[in-house]
């Protein structure tokens, strides 16, 4: 389920600053991004750049990035930030959430032409510079079948602060 990103504050900040966080993401180099560890979930094309992992800074990779992180540092409930891209033709199969409570921010930045999202029976496509907000925990796909590379600001956030689950198995991966 979609929910409204106008009543979480912080979409806003991220929206007005878009393109300075785009510009960021678009300076790293490919090589640096990660595939998605879940594979089972797609057959290529979807990697990752973390910047936040369970309100831990990935401080090298902060770095790169210093405008972003200074925009997603603050945001109430954080629990992961990062950048994901999809190369065209990536299909993300469905599959729900780990972390009941947990909301899925998506500020888009590039390369969003073709590309879509259903979270339970709703679709919806992204447009640069606004974020969409969802339950990570209801069923979700995403496919692209634009012609470019889309990026986006993932985000994790609880809109309630509270202790994250499922901690070990995630944190492990986003410090590789």
């Amino acid at each position: 389920m979609f929910k409204r990103p106008q009543d979480f504050p912080f979409t806003a900040v991220l929206e007005a600053n878009w393109r300075v966080i785009r510009d960021e993401a678009l300076a790293l180099e490919n090589k640096r991004f990660l595939a998605w560890p879940e594979k089972h979930l797609y057959d290529k094309g979807w990697e990752v750049f973390g910047l936040f992992a369970f309100g831990v800074e990935i401080a090298g990779n902060t770095r790169l990035c210093p405008q972003t992180t200074r925009l997603v540092r603050d945001i109430p409930g954080l629990v992961t930030a990062g950048f994901s891209a999809l190369q065209p033709g990536t299909h993300i199969a469905p599959h729900t959430g780990y972390n009941d409570g947990v909301l899925r921010c998506h500020l888009a930045l590039a390369g969003c032409a073709g590309c879509a999202i259903r979270v339970g029976d709703e679709i919806r496509t992204w447009e640069e510079g606004k974020c969409l907000v969802f339950d990570d925990t209801v069923e979700h796909e995403v496919w692209h079948r634009g012609q470019e590379r889309r990026l986006v600001l993932l985000l994790d956030f609880y809109p309630q602060p509270q202790a994250p689950k499922n901690q070990k198995r995630w944190w492990q991966w986003w410090q590789r």
